[in-house]
């Protein structure tokens, strides 16, 4: 519900005029279009079904390393290369609307979006699986910013927050049931037919719906790319998160006594061209006459330290779908739609949860909200800690469930504060960085997450085994605990925020 939020905190000032006088001359409820609303439908069941598909995968883990013969470290790629792919596209969202009719980008999604799908389809070998998801991801990319785009320039003055509200839940409501849709067609069906029947759907729906619907309301312009800075954005995004991958793979084999060399090398390279994309990216942006992102507000330490706290908090938030849905088979012995209907409940309470978080920010500031929400999500992985060797189903649900609704009450409110302090001019920009980085913590944190399982399950036998369940609760605990640090971070980097905030009034 961010955008929902940034729309409320950029509406006009009063000018003084009171609430009488507001009352005298009240706005007129203006009538939303039909083909609005179509548009809105067409773009949205896209970016459903693209989410949809990535949570779908997390799921299905342990089938798809039986099939193809691979470890933790290797599938969660499925998943992560998807994250960064769309990660990696959103920068260009403020280009691609410049340049390109909104038709011409509706119409290049919903054709990456079925050739990604029979890809999946046809595709029987990992690396081939691997390629589907970076079709998907770059569908993805371009149809998430698109709904929002179509909304933001279409959508009459007086329904812009609520036409913002029903997309973001459809941007919400898909990594909750994911898992759940995952599991439940695995247990009838080939995992293949997930994607059998999502092309029939846009094809029959979204795509005759978008082209009837969608209407071009402002005309293109002759916008440029800068490809040196995005092709240090994309090697920044994937140095990172395969440094994490690597790092945990060069452990995993030091452990069981294998070698580690090949893959530590592989890490440090990483990181090396992580950062060092990363900083030529700073660099070109500000000596650019035409950046693709304009960076100069992240001067200010406040903003910094909201962006810090967004872009790490997701590594939790994202990540909890696989720990869940993997723990549940691979330690606790649960079916796959048993394990994908453990996230449900808390990633649901998170989806429908966000409207009322940006009420209590409207009502009562940033500082207790925004803490409250977060204190209390910190006590979900803390009490999965406390219980990680002797947990059920029913308390892996319950005690995420806490950290759900935590975690729904205060993120989109951190975007929102953050953005809050910004010059208007350079909004496109934050949304972009504060979107990109949403995308990363989330691809981070499977990254993450998936190495401390897979360095906790090294060496401890065949999975189903008894060993490999004890082995893979205990690297559970260590990722509970992990949670409890980055959460408990971006709290400090929180507080620290509104202090100085607070010196400034």
């Amino acid at each position: 519900m961010e955008v929902q939020n940034i729309v409320k905190s950029n509406e006009p000032p009063s000018n003084g005029i009171t609430h009488n006088t507001a009352a005298a001359n009240p706005i007129p409820d203006e009538h939303i279009p039909g083909k609005l609303i179509g548009a809105i439908v067409a773009v949205g069941s896209l970016a459903f079904i693209g989410i949809l598909t990535e949570t779908v995968m997390t799921v299905l883990f342990p089938q798809l390393m039986r099939e193809f013969g691979i470890d933790t470290a290797t599938v969660q790629w499925i998943t992560t290369i998807y994250l960064l792919v769309v990660a990696s596209t959103m920068p260009l969202s403020s280009y691609l609307n410049r340049k390109f009719r909104h038709r011409q980008l509706f119409v290049a999604a919903v054709a990456l979006a079925v050739l990604g799908s029979l890809v999946m389809i046809f595709g029987h070998a990992f690396p081939v699986i691997l390629v589907a998801r970076v079709i998907q991801g770059i569908g993805s990319g371009v149809a998430t910013p698109l709904m929002i785009n179509i909304i933001l320039e279409q959508a009459p003055r007086t329904k812009v927050g609520r036409l913002m509200g029903v997309g973001s839940l459809v941007i919400t409501v898909a990594p909750a049931i994911g898992p759940t849709v995952g599991g439940a067609i695995s247990s009838i069906l080939p995992w293949r037919a997930i994607f059998v029947i999502v092309i029939p759907v846009i094809l029959l729906i979204s795509l005759p719906v978008g082209l009837t619907c969608i209407e071009q309301r402002r005309p293109t312009e002759e916008a440029h790319l800068n490809p040196l800075q995005f092709v240090a954005i994309v090697l920044s995004l994937c140095g990172l998160v395969m440094f994490l991958n690597q790092t945990g793979v060069a452990i995993s084999a030091a452990v069981a006594g294998g070698n580690a060399v090949s893959s530590a090398i592989v890490a440090a390279i990483s990181l090396v061209v992580g950062l060092g994309s990363l900083a030529f990216f700073g660099w070109s942006s500000h000596r650019s006459f035409s950046p693709l992102i304009r960076l100069g507000w992240l001067r200010d330490p406040m903003v910094l330290l909201h962006l810090i706290a967004y872009m790490i908090l997701p590594i939790v938030g994202i990540g909890f779908g696989y720990v869940i849905t993997n723990l549940a088979q691979l330690s606790l012995g649960t079916s796959a739609f048993v394990a994908g209907a453990l996230v449900l409940p808390g990633a649901l309470v998170g989806a429908f949860f966000a409207p009322a978080g940006g009420m209590l920010y409207d009502r009562f500031g940033a500082v207790r909200p925004i803490l409250g929400a977060f204190c209390a999500a910190i006590c979900g992985p803390i009490l999965l800690l406390a219980f990680s060797m002797r947990l059920t189903p029913v308390t892996l649900a319950g005690f995420y469930f806490i950290f759900g609704l935590g975690y729904s009450l205060g993120l989109s409110n951190i975007m929102t504060n953050a953005l809050k302090h910004i010059d208007p001019v350079f909004m496109p920009d934050g949304n972009a960085v504060f979107n990109t980085g949403l995308q990363f913590g989330g691809a981070a944190g499977t990254a993450l997450f998936s190495t401390i399982l897979s360095m906790a399950q090294s060496g401890a036998g065949e999975e189903g085994s008894e060993t490999f369940r004890h082995a893979t609760a205990v690297g559970g605990g260590w990722t509970f605990a992990t949670m409890i640090a980055i959460v408990a971070v971006a709290i400090c980097c929180l507080a620290a925020a509104f202090r100085i905030g607070s010196k400034r009034r």
